[in-house]
């Protein structure tokens, strides 16, 4: 898969320090790999799932997910290399519409600058044909395959001039060391980044709503493709921090998406879901937690958080409904302490469910 807008992470002995412009420096002490492996095998177990199809690719045909998403492929739509393929192509494909499948499916909707976004949907879609990986013949026809996504304005009002973004999934961590012969190397290797996804708008392409569907041309196979408008809101903007206290739970990071401890916001009514990944630096006792980026959460937005943690083997939570306020005299941040309950997994799972209709 194509890569872009990699992050460089420099890894040194056993303290992993992350940087970035939009970021804290942050130091995260190894902790309780357990309480990792039990939220990651959570969201595995719960995370939206693709859906196959067979296509004759030299009469191209249409393809429905469960969602009610179409793809309509042109005849001739694919190629091997340079060769154009016939017969059965195999199909896969994801779509994620709604803030529940965001969250288990690790695909918030902020820019990689840290901008809010609308989503009108996201979907990533893969074509094999005997195991072979396949891209799109973007000669087919003179037309590209069109995606038409179940997820409309939301307000019953036409949308056009919708941005379409690229959505990368990794990140670029190189280690550094003395080799056998005292010589300083360093090894380069892609994995997955902790706030989900980076979404990088796509120059010249475009798509558009209506009050039930959300349509665009995709362009390509197997990379992330999201219909989303920048959230706009002429407001003045502030830094949220969330203080998790002792509950509070970071493991060496592992750059896989879930971390045991997470917050995500809902804004009210509009399709758009932020994770707030960062973890504050250096706290004193009671105030150990995450943030968001600076001067990004709009003074007076109303929306809901979900706080979820895992410690001690546990699953705590807590749903809450918020107007952002304006920071107190002197400060430039708001601040939210969560007030956790410990829930099941089907509890926790329907605190995520609740969040669509947030």
């Amino acid at each position: 898969m194509k890569k872009t807008n990699l992050i460089a992470v420099i890894v040194s002995m056993a303290i992993i320090t992350l940087t970035s412009c939009k970021k804290s420096k942050v130091e995260i002490p190894v902790n309780n790999s357990a309480d990792l492996q039990k939220i990651q095998t959570f969201f595995d177990n719960n995370k939206p799932k693709y859906e196959s199809f067979t296509v004759d690719a030299s009469a191209g045909g249409t393809i429905t997910l469960a969602s009610g998403t179409k793809i309509t492929f042109p005849a001739n739509s694919f190629k091997n290399g340079s060769t154009v393929v016939s017969g059965n192509v195999t199909i896969s494909a994801l779509d994620i519409l709604k803030p529940s499948s965001m969250i288990l499916g690790d695909r918030p909707t902020v820019t990689d600058d840290g901008k809010m976004l609308e989503s009108f949907g996201e979907i990533i879609v893969n074509a094999k044909q005997n195991g072979n990986e396949l891209q799109l013949n973007n000669n087919a026809e003179g037309k590209a395959p069109n995606v038409a996504l179940a997820v409309g304005a939301g307000r019953g009002a036409q949308r056009g001039d919708i941005p379409i973004w690229s959505g990368d999934t990794v990140i670029t961590s190189t280690s550094s060391g003395h080799n056998h012969e005292n010589q300083m190397v360093s090894v380069s290797t892609q994995v997955r980044i902790p706030k989900g996804v980076q979404w990088s708008q796509l120059p010249g392409q475009i798509g558009s709503a209506n009050a039930t569907t959300s349509y665009f041309n995709l362009d390509a196979l197997g990379e992330w493709r999201n219909v989303d408008a920048l959230y706009s809101d002429p407001r003045p903007k502030t830094t949220v921090l969330g203080y998790f206290g002792n509950l509070f739970n970071t493991t060496n990071p592992n750059y896989m998406g879930q971390e045991p401890s997470m917050l995500f916001f809902k804004t009210k009514t509009t399709n758009t879901l932020v994770k707030l990944y960062n973890v504050i630096f250096n706290p004193i006792a009671g105030k150990e937690g995450l943030l968001s980026y600076q001067n990004s959460m709009p003074i007076g937005q109303e929306g809901t958080f979900l706080a979820i943690t895992t410690k001690n083997g546990k699953f705590y939570a807590e749903l809450r409904d918020v107007t952002i306020p304006s920071p107190d005299a002197g400060k430039n941040y708001v601040a939210f302490t969560f007030n956790f309950s410990e829930v099941t997994e089907t509890q926790l799972l329907n605190l995520i469910n609740q969040m669509n209709t947030k």
